[in-house]
């Protein structure tokens, strides 16, 4: 359907629509936390959860956080707007600042599922961008994310298929490879965090034995955990204890 309205309401109906699609991603982000400390499933919260039709199934998917070119640049805008007319939006603010803490915050998980100490040690990163099927590289939580890994001491390696030519100017420390399993090569840990379909596809043994190491930190919850163990990986995803 067409919305016919004024100019104002245009506007602000298009930055609020995607802060309340930010806000549901970042209130299941916190979820998933919860989850890890309590011992429930999110993606199980999330399936119950969006029976509700008043929530809705979509944007519930627990991960690194959001990124791109609309939901960072948004809810600025709003916040913006909203500080200037004397009216803060206290919501918005907050999922803006969880939202920047949570990228860090999965780089500090990789490194504890290392142990807690990843100096000297090498990362593969599986995606760059921040989704699937883009080059887009703006705000993407693979910047946060290697960088935390380089302030502890890591080498970091990366494959994203199609992001990788401009995270080379965002990230040049990275070592680039050509493909997933290159990266993965003498890598303490493989961290997935971008869901594209080639690492739904990975061969995980392959994948073991390419690596030094043998932890996978699964930032999408891409794999059942139980398969995962079968391989001999040490797993490790989000909101899943």
């Amino acid at each position: 359907p067409i919305l016919f309205t004024g100019r104002r309401t245009a506007e602000l109906t298009k930055y609020a629509a995607n802060a309340f699609l930010a806000t549901k991603i970042t209130f299941i982000n916190e979820i998933a936390d919860l989850c890890e400390k309590v011992g429930a499933d999110v993606q199980e919260v999330a399936r119950g959860i969006g029976l509700d039709n008043r929530i809705g199934e979509k944007f519930l998917h627990a991960g690194p956080g959001y990124g791109g070119s609309c939901f960072p640049k948004d809810t600025l805008a709003l916040m913006k707007t909203a500080q200037d007319n004397d009216s803060p939006v206290r919501i918005v603010e907050a999922v803006v600042q969880v939202n920047d803490q949570r990228k860090r915050a999965m780089g500090r998980k990789a490194i504890q599922a290392l142990g807690g100490d990843v100096r000297n040690k090498k990362v593969a990163l599986l995606g760059l961008t921040f989704k699937p099927n883009t080059d887009d590289m703006r705000d993407a939580p693979s910047i946060a994310i290697a960088q935390t890994l380089i302030d502890g001491g890591a080498h970091v390696s990366a494959y994203d298929p199609e992001g990788m030519e401009l995270a080379k100017e965002i990230m040049p420390t990275v070592e680039m490879a050509d493909s997933g399993y290159a990266a993965a090569q003498d890598a303490d840990a493989v961290v997935i965090v971008t869901e594209w379909d080639a690492f739904r596809a990975l061969d995980l043994k392959k994948l073991s034995q390419v690596m030094k190491g043998n932890v996978l930190v699964d930032l999408r919850n891409i794999y059942n955990p139980a398969e995962v163990a079968q391989t001999g990986l040490i797993y490790s995803s989000i909101g899943r204890s």
